[in-house]
């Protein structure tokens, strides 16, 4: 099946497109508006930017992989090639894995694409608890909307492969809450690679939509670049501009060669741990200490099922049945809700959940086939006994992240592990583990069931990742309470606008790229509106 290669022919028919490693000299660069980070937030501010008429100048860390470089579907690539740290990154202590996209895209590029609105819930939750204005659900709506329709995002309509039907089954079995996943897609072929980036070009990430879209229509490129530090002027109220360096071909290292950004306005859109670096390396202006607080991750438990028949979690649709069974039940700030789906299991990232080595490795990898990995997002940050962890900055300027568990959160993983352990034994499941190193398989949910009531929680013991990163550089109409306003433009810089996840007060309950789009749409739109050309009279 022969796939175009967009970039190829873009950057033939014009599309500015800079690699920095192969740059020779230091250089200024110069636009209206400078973005940093081309994933969910900075790519569609991009396209909505240029549309207006603007000068976007894109600047990206990460290399630029298209779907060529993804036909071998291997982990190994991937993971070195468009994962922050080569797929190892992970809270201070070790303790959390975090997987989190580092090329042109970001995490699009490598997402399992489900894709749903910020539950109302929570939206209230922001406008009640942090004095968010502008973002209700009525508000947002249309924001969602335009979103689902710029990127194709549809509920699956598929049946769901053997690894998502163990949940879909065993709630029906349980008469619990399930839905069908919307997911970003435009013919998919059900392959099961999404994570490794998309071969056909059928995930409708920001590498295939609104990045190609923004540089037909004029805007820059710059990919290996790494942004330094902001610049500021003399009041440190606004900032005039960047410093950066070019990386070498495997984006990791300085070659050496700066480059200097001048804009008249700012758009960070690293995520939440590189957004709130960037701004601590800056030592930008924090009157209330807020940078870098309140980072939200939904911390993820897994259970693991053998199941009687072959499950081959590795093929189809990543995810497309999910379970809210348990997020709203007792509101938004009764004990610690949380979402069910599943997760794809492939040779290389499912070793590392076993806890063996050796013999024991080899006999678990084997009944990979007939595994199912049921997940639980835990819905972090909405009371005080959840606040979330800290991103602050090692020696060197790289960003760290502290998360700490506490007995709140610990009684969410708890019941979320009886909940997984529950609904796959009702799904049929021949035997049940909670990913823990104290944990055995049960042939019975009875078994089971007092086992994870009684096992010892604590990290290191339970296997925890994230691939959800929130918070960090909260809004707030307060400058007390937040690093930006609800529109994203910082309290103290006049010039600077984050347009990320890093905004997000609490964690949202779900995957959250949509969210992320609808919230950029609506603030980019109106910042659009604030910046565009005005013709001469």
């Amino acid at each position: 099946m022969a796939i175009d290669d967009i970039y190829t022919k873009g950057i033939a028919s014009g599309w500015k497109v800079h690699d920095a490693s192969s740059f020779k000299d230091s250089r200024t660069l110069e636009a209206d508006v400078a973005i940093v980070g081309s994933g969910a937030g900075g790519a569609t501010a991009a396209e909505i930017l240029t549309q207006a008429g603007l000068k976007v100048l894109l600047l990206e860390e990460g290399a630029l992989k298209t779907a060529a470089s993804f036909k071998d579907m291997d982990e190994s690539r991937a993971f070195a090639e468009l994962y922050w740290e080569g797929g190892g990154r992970a809270t201070s202590d070790g303790a959390i894995a975090v997987l989190q996209g580092r090329s042109v895209g970001g995490t699009t590029t490598v997402n399992w694409t489900s894709s749903f609105a910020t539950p109302p819930q929570t939206l209230k939750h922001w406008a009640e608890a942090h004095e968010v204005k502008g973002h209700g659900p009525e508000d947002m709506a249309p924001w969602f909307e335009k979103m689902r329709r710029r990127l194709n995002i549809k509920p699956w309509a598929l049946p769901p492969n053997a690894n998502n039907n163990v949940l879909k089954n065993g709630c029906e079995r349980l008469g619990w809450e399930w839905h069908v996943i919307p997911r970003n897609v435009n013919g998919c072929l059900n392959s099961g690679y999404c994570g490794m980036g998309c071969p056909v070009n059928a995930k409708q990430a920001m590498l295939v939509t609104t990045i190609p879209s923004a540089l037909a229509q004029g805007a820059e490129l710059v990919h290996h670049l790494r942004v330094q530090k902001l610049e500021f002027d003399a009041g440190q109220a606004a900032v005039t501009g960047l410093s950066c360096v070019a990386l070498d071909a495997p984006a990791r290292a300085p070659t050496g060669v700066t480059v200097k950004v001048k804009a008249k306005h700012y758009i960070l859109a690293g995520g939440a741990i590189n957004t709130p670096a960037l701004l601590l390396r800056s030592q930008a202006p924090d009157p209330h200490g807020r940078v870098g607080l309140h980072t939200c991750i939904h911390p993820v438990p897994f259970t693991l099922a053998i199941m009687p028949d072959r499950v081959e979690p590795f093929y189809g649709a990543p995810q497309s049945i999910a379970s809210d069974h348990f997020q709203w039940k007792d509101g938004a700030t009764g004990p610690m809700g949380y979402k069910l789906e599943v997760a794809p299991l492939f040779p290389s990232i499912s070793s590392g959940l076993f806890g063996t080595i050796g013999k024991p490795l080899q006999e678990e990898l084997a009944q990979l086939p007939h595994m199912n990995a049921m997940v639980a997002l835990l819905r972090d940050g909405f009371v005080e006994g959840s606040p979330g962890g800290t991103v602050r900055i090692d020696e060197h300027g790289l960003p760290v992240l502290d998360y700490d568990m506490t007995p709140y959160v610990w009684d969410g993983v708890k019941r979320a592990l009886l909940s997984m352990a529950e609904v796959q034994f009702a799904a049929g499941a021949r035997k049940v583990k909670a990913v823990h190193l104290d944990a055995s398989y049960h042939t019975s949910w009875s078994a089971s069931r007092a086992e994870i009531e009684a096992l010892d929680y604590a990290k290191f013991k339970v296997a925890l990742f994230t691939a959800h990163l929130m918070g960090g550089c909260a809004m707030s109409e307060n400058p007390k309470m937040g690093v930006v306003a609800s529109d994203g433009r910082h309290h103290q810089l006049e010039n600077l606008s984050i347009f990320d996840g890093s905004v997000f007060p609490t964690s949202i309950g779900a995957n959250p790229q949509l969210s992320i789009y609808g919230l950029t749409a609506q603030n980019a739109t109106r910042l659009a509106e604030q910046l565009r050309p005005r013709a001469v009279a």
